[in-house]
């Protein structure tokens, strides 16, 4: 028996044929790569994150410039910031530059010395300014910003003082609702400072500080501030403090971050908690790994979960995706960038693939 079918059915049969196969693409994410330029890298870099199957493709070179180590994109996305982590951006040693989005460029705005050699990172606040940690000057410049974006008047706060034998390396600024805080890894302090109409000075807090030879390097807040989380570089833990009525961060517990069969030399370098709040990440250079901790959301207080390889050599800043479905370290010595799955509800990671390039060192999501 010949079937015969009306021209309307036919009609939408093809029309759901059409639409099964028509799938909307995912929109894909603008990573931009900081690295060091001692090697086959030559500046900032931009490549595509795809979180359908969490891939990157598509580098290429946005703005040549000597060791931009760490960026910064501000909030609006019309600019963003690097660093030259050098001592010769001028006589006082390294600079910042900013540059403005513009036409799927970067374009250049204008720089400026830092008044500090080798600065490692930048920070964006919310009211128009920019910090920038000089490791080895041991000081912090901190810039206004024009409406353009771009570097203008500068503050620089030092934290070289007489009455003590310590070298100050600031790495890290904060801006956030309760001032300004400055992590030095030299001092073994993380410094806080409030704003004043003539400059930011020393909060009544002025000083949070770590056990001797901790060295504290990063650290991240809970999303209410409650609890402070620092990474220390030298000693391979996690201190957190908590907040109390008066406004001061007092320690609670320090947790290691390397396994307890690790044997050899690891240093810490970033750390990151999850959007939700109830996972803690922090990345061990030798030990070669990400560390997992689950975080009590009452008391602040860590769960090691467990730690998983970067598959590569030398983890410096990881980022997770705008999804927070994946999680990417930029391995320095092994020169790749390295992608993760991530477990929501676990959060645990496993290793899926990745793309190789010259000294990465620092990810940051547009």
């Amino acid at each position: 028996m010949k079937l015969k079918f009306s021209p309307l059915y036919l009609l939408s049969v093809f029309i759901f044929i059409g639409c099964q196969e028509k799938k909307t693409p995912m929109e894909t994410f603008d990573l931009f790569v900081g690295t060091y330029t001692d090697g086959d890298s030559r500046g900032i870099y931009k490549l595509q994150f795809n979180p359908s199957n969490g891939t990157l493709d598509s580098m290429k070179l946005m703005a040549e410039l000597a060791n931009p180590s760490f960026l910064a994109i501000a909030k609006d996305k019309k600019n963003l910031y690097a660093v030259q982590e050098t001592a010769d951006f001028d006589s006082l040693g390294g600079g910042v530059y900013a540059y403005a989005f513009e036409n799927n460029m970067l374009k250049l705005i204008n720089s400026k010395g830092t008044a500090g050699a080798h600065p490692c990172h930048v920070a964006l606040s919310e009211n128009g300014q920019l910090a920038a940690s000089n490791y080895t000057g041991g000081n912090l410049a901190i810039f206004d910003l024009a409406t353009d974006g771009s570097l203008a008047d500068r503050q620089v706060l030092n934290h070289h003082t007489s009455d003590t034998l310590e070298i100050p390396h600031v790495h890290k600024a904060h801006f956030n609702e309760d001032g300004l805080f400055v992590a030095d890894l030299g001092l073994d302090a993380i410094k806080r400072y409030d704003k004043q109409p003539y400059g930011w000075v020393a909060a009544h807090q002025s000083s949070i500080n770590m056990d001797q030879g901790a060295g504290p390097r990063h650290f991240t807040f809970s999303q209410n501030r409650t609890f402070l989380y620092v990474i220390n570089e030298l000693n391979s833990s996690i201190t957190v403090l908590k907040r109390d009525d008066e406004g001061s961060y007092n320690e609670i517990e320090t947790r290691s971050t390397l396994a307890t069969d690790f044997e050899g030399e690891s240093f810490c370098a970033d750390i990151h908690l999850s959007a939700d709040g109830k996972f803690l990440y922090g990345s061990n250079r030798g030990e070669n790994t990400i560390v997992v901790f689950s975080v009590n959301q009452e008391n602040g207080k860590l769960t090691t979960i467990g730690r998983t390889s970067v598959n590569g050599d030398w983890p410096r800043n990881f980022t997770m995706d705008p999804s927070g479905n994946y999680l990417l370290v930029a391995n320095q010595r092994s020169n790749n960038i390295t992608i993760f799955k991530r477990e929501g509800d676990m959060g645990t990671l496993t290793f899926l693939n990745e793309m190789k390039m010259g000294s990465p060192v620092c990810l940051v999501f547009k």
